[in-house]
């Protein structure tokens, strides 16, 4: 498959590099590197494409390596792409590592029908059975697909398609890289091309991008057995405006976390709950340090959204000047659960 510059109806591939343009190289190089552009990513797909492709090169890069302005940068490269009447859609080509960010920036950020497909390869280019190049294919057929408009960002990989909201790497090595517990898959898309989604569900509106110049800090910080509040206080006193809690089970922490929450909370630090559990909503449900009272220190309940999205969605809000309120009513629609997870259970195992 070779880029066209297509002048009629078409998808914009844009190239930001990952395991999927990357190789190894020789003369004292260790490890495969992101090195292929977006025509060789594109020219690696055999067959005809299921519609025509623009390439867009926007850098090459791991995703292991981005930082939060290149996430926004990547964004506002796919705002640019779809002010073109005549793209369907756009398919972003990332790293697996960091697409869960990315993909939940773009769809927070997305106010066009249009969707964006966010797809990247487990095995780098120059491995002996690639899977980049199936990958790209099927993410182009589902960027095209009328049945993907109204759907935000989503996740192609190994023929299964994912909402952005809730999608996390669930394996580090094997083909079925991604997962989402909570929202589930949207649907699926064969090596023909086929593209099978179910319903489309309603979006919330979307949020502006952020502008340069508002570069305020915000930190993740882990909870675990024995944990005291020294990783909290290094996080305020590097100057962090906000902090996500990766916190044990619903939700929990202990009481001198707590206590540290309370003052940061005091001092107009955002505070997140979010889980390292990989399903289920951050409900307030225990005392003595556990969810409830993080909740009554201030702390903002993540709900569905786990600690990598969680942080985006805190520094989007951070960088838009959002008050507590509105940071709070953002975690509320956004992290929202499911229906069906929507009730704590009324005896929670500890």
């Amino acid at each position: 498959m070779t880029a066209e510059q297509p002048s009629g109806p078409h998808v914009v591939l844009l190239a930001t590099g990952g395991t999927i343009s990357s190789r190894h190289r020789t003369g004292g190089q260790r490890g495969a590197v992101a090195a292929d552009t977006g025509g060789q990513v594109l020219g690696s797909v055999a067959g005809p494409s299921r519609h025509p492709v623009r390439v867009v090169d926007v850098f090459r890069r791991g995703s292991y390596s981005l930082t939060f302005d290149e996430m926004v940068a990547i964004c506002a490269t796919v705002a640019e792409a779809f002010a073109d009447p005549q793209v369907l859609g756009v398919v972003v080509t990332h790293g697996t590592d960091t697409m869960e960010e990315t993909a939940f920036l773009a769809d927070l950020t997305h106010a066009d029908d249009r969707p964006v497909v966010f797809t990247g390869a487990q095995r780098p280019a120059d491995a002996p059975l690639p899977d980049g190049p199936g990958n790209v294919a099927r993410a182009i057929a589902v960027a095209g697909a009328p049945q993907s408009r109204g759907r935000g960002a989503l996740v192609s990989f190994a023929g299964q398609v994912f909402p952005a909201r809730g999608v996390r790497k669930v394996e580090t090595l094997r083909d079925q890289a991604f997962g989402n517990p909570d929202v589930g898959a949207a649907g699926t898309v064969d090596e023909a091309g086929d593209v099978s989604l179910g319903a489309v569900h309603p979006r919330l509106p979307a949020l502006p991008l952020p502008v340069a110049g508002n570069a305020a800090r915000a930190d993740l910080v882990a909870v675990y057995p024995g944990t005291d509040d020294t990783l909290l206080r290094a996080a305020l006193g590097a100057g962090a405006a906000g902090i996500v809690l990766q916190a044990l089970g619903s939700g929990n922490a202990n009481t001198e976390v707590c206590a540290a929450v309370a003052r940061a909370s005091a001092d107009g630090v955002t505070v997140v709950t979010s889980t390292r559990v990989a399903a289920g909503p951050v409900a307030a449900v225990y005392g003595n340090g556990g969810g409830r009272d993080l909740l009554d220190a201030g702390a903002i309940p993540s709900g569905i959204l786990r600690p990598s999205q969680a942080l985006v969605l805190l520094r989007l809000l951070l960088r838009l000047g959002a008050s507590r309120d509105d940071q709070a009513r953002a975690f509320r629609l956004h992290g929202a659960p499911p229906p069906e997870l929507s009730t704590p259970p009324t005896e929670p195992s500890r």
